[in-house]
């Protein structure tokens, strides 16, 4: 019967020799990539902290490139997609429906949606988000308009889902209720050949205003939620009593046809206006004022 030959000494000696040499080989080349992986990354550390030296000399576009490429060098630096991200955000022009515009504001919107899709409870790529949904919409495309104002109304939302005591993300929302609810008004008064008065509409046909009623009572009781919300989270928020105001002028629209609601609604709305503009002064005032130093009296006693 055959029996294969065992394989000389020599012949065992090349075998092995052979597998000692390509153990070697996959042990060098492995920390061939370790070593280039760790250049990469530190390359990738560089152009990060070069980025950030040219945001904080409002060098934006030199800024999004070094930020850029420290994402290609190293995909797992979460820190330099936010940051590109956010140089992004500060190009987008606020009402511009240019195409390159809206590119810019897209793709700061997708880098933001990767950095949730790690870490669902970055509320500031979720505030980013809202902000830039916000500032791109511009009337000149009703459409787009309307769908902007909801997406950003949908991700100040999800800021509130995050911290409901936001009030910058309820006031939003509060600001966007009631863009929605005028613009209704207007859509509605204009064919007939009126305007809002900011005083209810009283004079306007009862049809009319029944529709307008109908369309816009949602948004003003949403809108008015919200803003009662941030001034309660805020009480010196002059922003948000400045739309309190004109929020109470659109329930005066809904509240048409009960002359004791409009003429409640109206005081409310006045009583608004006057407070945003106390408080703003005062607002001013302070910010004015500045941080007050110490001074030596005399004897040595502090004034």
């Amino acid at each position: 019967m055959w029996t294969p030959k065992r394989p000389r000494l020599k012949e065992k000696d090349t075998i092995m020799n052979g597998r000692a040499r390509i153990a070697a080989f996959a042990v060098a080349l492995a920390g061939m990539v370790f070593y280039m992986s760790g250049c990469r990354q530190l390359e990738a550390r560089d152009q990060l902290n070069k980025g950030v030296d040219a945001y904080k000399s409002a060098q934006y576009e030199e800024a999004i490139d070094h930020f850029q490429r420290a994402t290609e060098l190293d995909p797992t630096l979460a820190m330099a997609k936010t940051y590109l991200a956010t140089a992004l955000a500060q190009n987008v022009v606020p009402g511009l429906d240019s195409p390159e515009n809206l590119r810019t504001a897209q793709r700061a919107i997708t880098i933001f949606k990767e950095v949730l899709a790690k870490d669902p409870s970055d509320i500031n790529s979720v505030k980013q988000i809202a902000g830039i949904y916000f500032s791109i919409a511009s009337r000149s495309n009703p459409t787009e308009w309307l769908q902007n104002l909801e997406n950003a109304k949908r991700w100040q939302m999800k800021v509130l889902a995050l911290d409901p005591q936001d009030p910058d993300a309820a006031y939003t929302i509060g600001v966007i209720d009631w863009t929605e609810a005028h613009q209704d008004l207007l859509d509605a008064l204009q064919p007939a050949g009126l305007n809002d008065d900011g005083e209810g509409n009283v004079k306007a046909p009862r049809k009319l205003m029944e529709q307008v009623k109908t369309e816009t009572a949602p948004l003003v009781e949403e809108g008015m939620k919200y803003l009662q919300m941030a001034i309660a989270d805020r009480p010196n928020y002059d922003d948000d009593m400045a739309y309190l105001n004109l929020m109470y002028r659109s329930k005066a629209d809904v509240d048409y046809g009960d002359a004791k609601a409009v003429k409640a609604d109206l005081a409310n709305a006045e009583k608004w206006r006057v407070d945003a503009m106390n408080t703003r002064k005062e607002n001013e005032a302070k910010k004015n004022k500045g941080p007050q130093g110490i001074t030596m009296g005399a004897g040595g006693s502090q004034q």
